[in-house]
């Protein structure tokens, strides 16, 4: 039996009501939820409905995947998300690390990036709440270098990462699980931008598989949680489960 942690980021199916997100979830055999703060939760009320009915249904919530851009300076914004991630008793804050690719952020702007992280991360522990940067283009954490030296500047146990493939480039996939490894909170993974992005050039049908290997072979104890599914069907997410089972 795999000893994968599976879950559903709530974004999957932004036309589905908290009620009907949980339900997928459950009927798939789906332990945990990611809520969304753009449809899903947006605030305290919501939070407070989506944690019961997570409860009521055996359904576990493992982070808020907010969209708050770190180096916004916006104090009072941050204090209210994470006062709803605790609501929800979620163990995580998902965040974008700025505005830019790490090659493209200058001297200045890195500066504000940590000084804004570390009261970020203060604030956050006050609620025993991590913070994980979502991994991908157009934000600081844009590559594996450019994370750890932000880690390493910003001296905060509880900012983490996420790990997200392009699926474009095994080795560095590879490489940056390797170095990441340690940082890394929770795992994006999407059949669905499998297929968008590798449709130009030549397909990698086991390119998940390459990625879920991996980190099992490390032992990774986070959660793997599917973002986006063929046309937000849940058709296509029992598949997509199915192949993470597998396991």
């Amino acid at each position: 039996m795999s000893s994968l942690k599976i879950g559903l980021a709530s974004v999957t199916f932004r036309n589905k009501t908290i009620e009907e997100v949980v339900e997928i979830a459950k009927s798939n055999g789906i332990s945990y939820i990611e809520w969304g703060a753009d449809v899903h939760v947006k605030n305290i009320e919501d939070a407070k409905k989506a944690l019961k009915i997570c409860r009521d249904s055996g359904v576990k919530i493992s982070s808020y995947g907010s969209y708050y851009r770190v180096g916004s300076n916006k104090t009072e914004e941050w204090k209210n998300i994470c006062r709803i991630a605790s609501e929800m008793s979620a163990s995580s804050i998902r965040v974008w690390l700025g505005t830019k690719n790490s090659e493209d952020t200058d001297e200045k702007e890195y500066k504000n990036l940590l000084k804004d992280a570390k009261e970020m991360c203060d604030i956050a522990s006050e609620y025993n709440l991590n913070i994980s940067a979502e991994c991908h283009d157009n934000t600081f954490n844009n590559n594996t270098y450019a994370f750890l030296k932000f880690k390493e500047d910003l001296q905060k146990d509880n900012f983490t990462t996420y790990f997200q493939s392009r699926y474009k480039r095994k080795e560095y996939d590879l490489d940056r699980i390797e170095k990441t490894f340690t940082f890394t909170e929770n795992v994006h993974v999407s059949y669905r931008d499998l297929f968008k992005e590798q449709l130009s050039g030549k397909r990698d049908r086991k390119y998940i598989d390459m990625i879920i290997d991996k980190l099992l072979k490390m032992n990774f104890d986070g959660i793997v949680m599917i973002e986006f599914t063929f046309f937000s069907k849940e058709k296509y997410l029992k598949k997509d489960v199915k192949r993470l089972k597998n396991f």
